[in-house]
């Protein structure tokens, strides 16, 4: 499968960015609200690499970091894990950082989408910097959600980079916690060019003028016990998709919390991660795989 036009997407994300910053940001307040709550749920995590690192991929993989992107004159680096020998058109998946921002925890799980044949371009929302305390993820989530529109040009620009430069075919997204939130995002802004979006505990629209935009099938995993990102919301957020009539699997696991997926945190919870990884991977294989010619 030919990689889709840088062209016709840059158009696609200007037709929508102004919409979907007001729809993000709202307002600084929100932001603010937005961060404290994650602040919260973090409390007594730390960011540590992950035993998700110690899990081999499935095949032999190679790495490297590359450049991306320049936005508004500064390099984004982002991390590329990939089947050694990946033919042209193998399905690619943006993977979006967690607050901590892009370390070895993201890494790793980039590396083991690769070992499942994905190729995987793990993106820096962060300018560079990564958090190792809570007071430092704070600060740069919330600076980070105060420039949504240069958040999004660096989705766009980096599914760009994907399927041009790396040349996957069909393409999706992954993110946690922030990164969850910006998977959606992403959806949203790259329209039809993106092909599968997976939220894991993210942030949600429920907004029907924003999420008519949305185009990608989309997988939520979300926490009952999530005091940050409640799940009235996320079943407002089902209930609204529903309604819209768009391609949507919502799944609320019950006595767990946010971050349930992070070996790292207190929430973690080994068989609701494990369920939800393996949800991820039969989700991606279905809406990615068989556009790639697999």
């Amino acid at each position: 499968m030919m990689a889709r036009s840088s062209v016709q997407s840059g158009f696609r994300a200007l037709a929508v960015l102004g919409v979907l910053s007001m729809g993000v940001v709202a307002c600084g307040g929100e932001s603010t609200d937005y961060a404290e709550a994650m602040k919260e749920e973090h409390a007594s995590d730390v960011a540590v690499p992950s035993p998700a690192a110690e899990v081999e991929p499935g095949r032999e993989v190679e790495t490297l970091d590359v450049t991306y992107a320049t936005i508004e004159g500064e390099p984004a680096i982002g991390f590329v894990a990939r089947p050694v020998d990946a033919p042209e058109g193998s399905p690619g998946v943006l993977v979006i950082q967690e607050w901590w921002g892009l370390n070895d925890n993201i890494r790793a799980m980039a590396e083991r989408l690769a070992g499942e044949g994905y190729i995987a371009l793990a993106v820096d929302l962060y300018g560079g910097e990564v958090a190792e305390d809570r007071e430092k993820a704070y600060e740069l989530m919330s600076a980070a959600l105060e420039r949504m529109d240069q958040n999004l040009e660096n989705l766009r620009l980096a599914h760009s980079y994907l399927t041009d430069e790396l040349g996957a075919g069909s393409t999706g997204s992954v993110g946690w916690c922030f990164g969850g939130g910006m998977s959606l995002q992403a959806a949203l802004t790259l329209g039809g060019d993106l092909d599968a979006a997976v939220i894991f505990y993210g942030k949600v629209e429920t907004e029907p003028s924003t999420l008519q935009a949305l185009e990608a099938p989309v997988l939520g995993l979300f926490a009952a016990e999530d005091q940050g990102i409640p799940v009235d919301s996320v079943r407002e957020f089902e209930r609204v998709l529903g309604e819209l009539g768009k391609d949507a699997e919502i799944q609320i696991y019950d006595g767990v919390g946010h971050a349930f997926a992070n070996p790292t945190g207190n929430n973690y919870d080994a068989p609701a991660a494990e369920d939800a990884w393996r949800r991820t991977l039969d989700f991606f294989g279905q809406q990615l795989a068989a556009d790639a010619g697999e």
